[in-house]
């Protein structure tokens, strides 16, 4: 990978998991409330209308 071995990768998660501990069930949160939006959203695509305008009758 990036001359990264487990040794390095650990550490670098130790530390973002000090840096970071007090956010992390926010951003959890985030994380799972955007992955279910993106769900519906793809499962739902009926719900938006994608058909476009016609600019003549905008004009007259």
């Amino acid at each position: 990978m990036f001359g990264l071995g487990i040794g390095e990768l650990l550490l670098i998660l130790v530390i973002v998991l000090v840096l970071f501990s007090r956010r992390l069930p926010d951003l959890g949160e985030g994380l799972g409330k955007s992955i279910k939006k993106f769900r519906k959203a793809l499962s739902d695509p009926d719900e938006i209308d994608v058909t476009p305008k016609d600019e003549h009758d905008k004009k007259h």
